[in-house]
């Protein structure tokens, strides 16, 4: 009798090899093959003659929304839920994965019935977390379920406009020998539901773990498989939430969506501005106001720098919020093209509220925050400052510059410091620009050369 043949499968990619080595051969990632049995070939055969459609002959649909009674959660999803989509949310243990998408499940129109399917916790915990957040639980029906195929029978028996799994690494296919969780159990399920939401119609909604570097635990496949993929993120002392979109077929990528959690569950935050904002009672040196664009609306933000001497031979650069590496960049243009060094100081700079700002629109502002910190003079609490530093100590202009000036008037700034290019055609009332070419420039117009 032959012994049964072991594969390893990386957890990462998903790719096979029959041999155990500490780098994946397929992504290149260490240590993430883990022992199972191989895949089982399967046969393909002719099935008839395969003819494409015309572009032209595609019948051209608006996509329906469908509200979540979450205002927020819409604005991340693009407009809100699209029939027939599959949603991944991920986030840490404990963050509020969970307890949005029950809310979401509630506020659904009365003619949508969900199905909430579990397979962590038992249907009262549903229900008492249920009672505790005031769902409206008419149309929403639960299920403690874990079998991927007895769950599309559910839906098939019984359809329901959208469905919730929680979470979609306890899922497990019958024709898979391996432990749930697995690789190949994960790629598996989720087939299987994205496969159901197509054919029939439903809206399904995948809550996801993660892993100890911040991904969604599983091959990387399954979230090219899904149609959305949403990251949930915060602090570890904050009570915000910060939902981001990373991938969306039916809206814009990037999109943000900021939430309180208290007692009765997430709270939408009206005003996320005021969240990253630390109004000072008087002027601060080293605090500087930018105005950073977050999927599709301008978001003010509060940038800090603080300049300390350095007791040692290697100074320090630390940045939260922004790339550590175009900090140091930034400095060496500072010094090469402003005169400004920092070669004995380490450099401290944060972005107030946890965000992280992925774009150069903020490059000035730390810029600035560190010259204020660094000869100890406030920039006004009533200016605003963003724009893109380039290596030759340019200011370059950035996108939606006029939507970001607007935002600025409506919070009530009377100053920006921007690009030239940014400067608008029409002058905008309530504001005064200044508009700049080069880093020296900046700092001239704020008081700090």
């Amino acid at each position: 009798m032959s012994r049964a043949t072991v594969s390893y499968t990386c957890s990462d990619c998903g790719g096979h090899t029959l041999k155990w080595q500490g780098q994946c051969p397929a992504c290149g990632s260490w240590n993430t093959l883990v022992a199972g049995m191989p895949p089982k070939a399967r046969r393909t055969g002719y099935a008839g003659e395969i003819k494409g459609l015309k572009l032209a002959d595609v019948e051209r649909a608006a996509v329906e929304r469908i509200s979540t009674g979450i205002a927020e959660f819409d604005r991340v999803l693009g407009g809100g839920l699209v029939t027939g989509s599959v949603v991944l949310i991920g986030g840490e243990p404990g963050i509020g994965k969970s307890t949005l998408l029950l809310q979401a499940a509630g506020g659904q129109p009365d003619d949508r019935q969900v199905l909430y399917v579990t397979g962590e916790e038992s249907l009262q915990q549903i229900a008492m977390r249920a009672g505790r957040l005031g769902v409206d639980v008419d149309n929403l029906s639960v299920l403690a379920e874990t079998c991927v195929e007895h769950l599309v029978r559910a839906v098939v028996n019984e359809p329901v406009a959208c469905v919730v799994v929680d979470s979609v690494q306890t899922m497990y296919s019958e024709d898979v020998a391996s432990a749930p969780g697995s690789v190949t159990q994960l790629r598996e399920s989720a087939a299987q539901l994205v496969r159901l939401a197509k054919t029939t119609g439903t809206t399904i909604l995948l809550v996801g773990h993660v892993t100890k570097e911040g991904h969604i635990a599983g091959p990387r496949v399954l979230e090219h498989m899904v149609d959305a993929v949403l990251y949930f993120e915060s602090e570890s002392d904050s009570r915000f939430r910060i939902l981001r979109a990373v991938k969306n077929r039916f809206g814009a990528a990037n999109e943000l969506g900021i939430f309180a959690m208290t007692e009765t569950g997430m709270r939408e935050v009206k005003n996320p501005s005021a969240i990253f904002l630390s109004r000072h009672p008087e002027p601060v040196a080293g605090c500087v106001v930018t105005v950073s664009r977050e999927g599709s609306r301008p978001l003010l933000i509060e940038v800090q720098a603080l300049a300390d001497q350095s007791g040692g031979g290697h100074v320090r650069r630390l940045a939260v919020g922004l790339d550590q590496n175009r900090l140091s960049m930034l400095l060496a243009t500072l010094n090469r093209h402003a005169g400004v060094s920092a070669y004995d100081h380490d450099v401290f700079v944060n972005v107030v509220g946890g965000v992280r700002i992925s774009e150069t629109s903020a490059d000035l502002a730390a810029l600035v925050a560190a010259v204020s910190s660094l000869k100890d003079v406030p920039v006004s609490q009533s200016t605003v400052v963003f724009g893109e530093v380039g290596l030759a100590g340019e200011i370059r202009p950035v996108s939606f510059g006029e939507e970001r000036l607007r935002e600025a008037v409506k919070r009530g700034f009377d100053h920006a410091v921007i690009p030239r290019a940014n400067m608008p055609k029409n002058p905008i009332k309530g504001i005064k620009l200044t508009g700049v070419d080069y880093l020296r420039g900046a700092l001239d117009a704020l008081g700090l050369e």
